[in-house]
């Protein structure tokens, strides 16, 4: 009987690299210092690397923060790595989307930045799936938010029937059999 192969679950490493995504125009990026850290490299050779071979880097792949966006993304960075307290605060980071990041495997070419490339790819990959899952919950939510509201006005709708019957018959009912109590003047 075959089985099914086990999902892979978020080692400590790629829940290290899953920390240092953010979302940033609407896109999941990484930034050159953390890319860096995890390759290895210092920040000035990763980015003279990229420079080097900045064709393969199209806006899509890679794009330099504004000023604004990474002053708005140091002040929500708790714990700051030591690359960022290093780093020259008035030059921006690159950004590097996915595939930005893919692209990286074809210009760094030691074998930590092949490997550390493809764990930041699974990261990535790793985002997406909880994404849709996420997805797929909040819609399934949403249809019992539905049903149970539907339920709600059918029950409602019951309670009222049963109240007016009470209300009609019921109060008829008693009072028809029920023996009078007190005075009354025809006897």
């Amino acid at each position: 009987m075959a089985t099914a192969p086990k999902r892979k679950t978020a080692t400590n490493a790629d829940e290290q690299i899953i920390s240092r995504i953010y979302y940033v125009r609407d896109e999941k990026v990484m930034l050159d210092y953390d890319l860096a850290e995890l390759y290895e490299v210092e920040t000035k050779v990763f980015n003279q690397a990229v420079k080097r071979n900045s064709s393969r880097f199209p806006e899509d792949f890679m794009f330099r923060l504004t000023q604004k966006e990474w002053n708005m993304m140091r002040s929500q960075i708790v714990t700051a790595s030591s690359q960022i307290i290093k780093r020259n605060t008035s030059i921006t980071p690159f950004a590097f989307t996915e595939h930005g990041v893919t692209m990286l495997a074809s210009v760094l070419k030691s074998e930590r930045a092949i490997k550390m490339s493809i764990a930041v790819v699974r990261a990535f990959i790793e985002l997406k799936r909880s994404a849709s899952q996420f997805k797929e919950l909040s819609e399934q939510l949403e249809l019992i938010k539905q049903h149970l509201g539907e339920h709600d006005a059918q029950l409602n709708g019951i309670y009222e029937a049963i109240e007016n019957l009470l209300d009609d018959k019921g109060e008829k009912q008693l009072t028809k059999d029920r023996k009078r109590i007190g005075f009354r003047p025809d006897e």
